[in-house]
């Protein structure tokens, strides 16, 4: 379903100045039949209209020059309300004592995926050190363009107004949303454990290891409804999907509200499981379709908070409930808590129908522009990330062959693997060791269970800031390892005073502050092949999740609380494997992006080895030379 561009309406909202008018008043326009939105028909600038773009929107927009370099650089930059894709420059070649670089004056068609300019810096790796494996971002950055980015500038130095704009509408209808859809699926996950030390236990008779039986039937049911979206992840659109299926589980935690045994509770754990399958890959999908390298661990990780406001939030909300309606109308206050937890689910899955804005090349958004929908598509194009078709086929042999025989499902599944059993924040062990001291109340459990995803979310800003900003994913993952291990070694010696178990508990959050770079850092990996993304994303989440399946029956089993021997152990061994898998996964990466070096501005070549020696610059340079001693000699 699709509904095609009203001129009227895209230029009564340029021209109107009401605020409200325009973010408000037209994208109510934009919907079919007065609810509905559906499906952006924006059309890419022909070359009629981007030659006419150029004639009548242009500016001079800089003249530098530098005392070093010699550099003049004149960029004809469109002007309006969005920034078009139109540019044309002359850079003057220049020279310094560590790199060359000269610009490239190409002429693509508008919107392809080579850069009209092109800076190449020439580098020769014989003399290349050591330690440069660690740079991140060797190949992907020219060092000319690193010196412009500072740590301390929220958007990059070559970002326009109309991207900033772009970007933080972005942030609003997808990020934010996300979090909130994030912090609601958590709600209804997590509140089990508390319901379990506020009267759930005695009052469906609870007995061994039926708590951990009842949280794998939710994973079994999430695991099995992954399965589907191997195939479909990349070819529906997802801001339907995901507020129906939000929809849904809300209902199922209403049904958790009436159960009356442990089995009950158990079918209906594993259906509110498989209803919400898809969301943590999907929002990591879409994420992925609208953000470049550097700005995905930031808004990935502001996702990622729903989860620890969720947990945060769960203990709040049954401490509150269980003082103020336990008992009332015949239902015990574990009960009211899950009915709540519905009616805000259901709230956040209404308002997604109208925020989440599908991708750019399907786009659903009421609130984006047509110039806007083109700026997002040509953010894509410039981070050479390949866009969803509905179109393609739901079961491609070509593409799955392509896939088998590559690197990344193989490499970045066993990573999962580590971090998914790298935390032990959802076996409730913290919960259940505030319990067994047997000095606190219901409501104060409930209470103090707020602390360490408070905590968490600390963990988690830092470390998402810190990936982007440092432009270097894999040191904030080792950084949150370190202290990840540190504290599940305590907990693992179990016999050391309290306050030693209180810092270690503090810091069990460690653990996942990293899960948001992770898929982020996979994201931009896989960002070539958008079938290959979404296939990889499901399939190293499925093999995660079933990890833990049987692995959290094997050593966190109910039986053996709050002293979990084997659950600390494995998890100190997880986040040090996950630290050490790290830099196979950046070797792999680097090598990837080597391959790639010449669209980022980088021409690699050695002058021991001969690899791509002489350049084509040299060469150049080396024939003029011949031809010019050639007219001397001539002469």
């Amino acid at each position: 379903m699709s509904v095609t561009n009203n001129p009227n309406l895209e230029n009564i909202e340029k021209n109107s100045d009401s605020f409200f008018y325009r973010h408000a008043v037209v994208p109510y326009r934009r919907l079919k039949w007065g609810f509905l939105p559906v499906r952006r028909e924006v059309e890419d600038y022909n070359d009629k209209e981007k030659k006419d773009l150029l004639n009548e929107d242009t500016f001079v927009d800089s003249i530098s020059s530098s005392n070093d370099n010699s550099q003049k650089i004149l960029n004809v930059e469109t002007v309006g309300e969005e920034e078009k894709e139109n540019k044309e420059s002359y850079n003057v070649e220049t020279k310094n004592n560590d790199i060359e670089q000269f610009t490239e004056i190409n002429s693509p068609k508008f919107g392809t995926h080579e850069q009209q300019i092109t800076n190449y810096e020439y580098r020769d790796e014989a003399n290349r050190k050591w330690w440069s494996f660690f740079n991140e971002e060797e190949y992907r950055v020219s060092n000319n363009k690193k010196k412009q980015v500072k740590w301390y500038q929220w958007f990059g130095p070559d970002v326009s107004t109309a991207e900033k704009k772009l970007i933080l509408k972005l942030d609003i209808l997808l990020s934010f949303y996300s979090l909130l859809a994030y912090w609601v699926k958590y709600l209804d996950t997590t509140n089990l454990n508390n319901a379990y030390v506020s009267g759930m236990q005695q009052e469906l008779n609870f007995k061994g290891n039926d708590l951990v039986h009842v949280q794998v039937m939710y994973t079994i049911g999430n695991i099995i409804f992954q399965l589907p979206f191997l195939f479909y992840l990349n070819k529906i659109p997802l801001n339907y999907l995901l507020p129906v299926l939000d929809l849904c589980w809300s209902l199922l935690t209403i049904g958790a509200a009436y159960v009356n045994s442990v089995n009950h509770l158990k079918a209906i754990r594993f259906f509110i499981g498989a209803f919400e399958a898809p969301s943590y890959l999907a929002y990591q999908y879409l994420f992925g379709c609208f953000y470049k390298h550097d700005e995905m661990a930031r808004r990935s990780s502001f996702y990622y908070l729903g989860q620890y406001l969720g947990i945060l939030s769960s203990s709040g909300i049954q401490s509150g409930v269980y003082q103020s309606l336990n008992g009332k109308n015949g239902l015990s206050g574990w009960r009211w808590n899950f009915i709540i937890d519905a009616i805000i689910s259901v709230v956040v899955g209404f308002i997604g129908f109208y925020s989440l804005p599908g991708d750019p090349h399907n786009c659903y958004s009421i609130f984006l522009t047509d110039d806007e929908i083109r700026l997002a598509r040509k953010r894509l194009k410039e981070n050479h990330t390949e866009g969803a078709d509905f179109k393609a086929k739901v079961f491609d042999v070509k593409v799955w062959k392509r896939i088998l025989c590559d690197w990344k499902i193989y490499i970045l599944s066993l990573w999962n693997i580590f971090c998914w059993n790298n935390n032990n924040g959802t076996s409730g062990a913290y919960l259940l060791w505030i319990k067994s001291l047997k000095k606190y109340s219901v409501s104060k459990i409930n209470q103090l269970g707020m602390i360490t995803p408070g905590l968490g979310m600390i963990y988690l800003f830092l470390t998402g800031v810190y990936a982007d900003k440092m432009h270097s994913r894999w040191q904030a993952i080792i950084i949150t390892q370190v202290f990840n291990f540190i504290g599940n070694v305590i907990l693992a010696v179990w016999y050391v005073p309290e306050g030693a178990k209180w810092f270690a508990f503090m810091l069990q959050y460690f653990g996942w502050s990293m899960a948001p770079i992770l898929y982020s850092f996979m994201n931009d990996i896989c960002r070539r092949d958008s079938q290959s993304r979404s296939i990889v994303l499901v399939f190293m989440n499925i093999m995660a999740q079933t990890s833990t399946a049987w692995i959290s029956v094997l050593v966190w089993k109910t039986a053996e609380s709050p002293r979990y021997l084997k659950g600390f152990t494995w998890t100190a061994v997880a986040a040090f494997c996950l630290s050490a898998w790290t830099f196979v996964v950046l070797y792999f990466y680097k090598k990837d992006e080597r391959k790639f070096a010449k669209e980022n501005g980088i021409i690699l070549y050695n002058s021991k080895t001969g690899e791509n020696y002489p350049p084509p610059r040299i060469e150049e340079e080396e024939r003029e030379e011949e031809e010019e001693e050639e007219e001397n000699n001539h002469f």
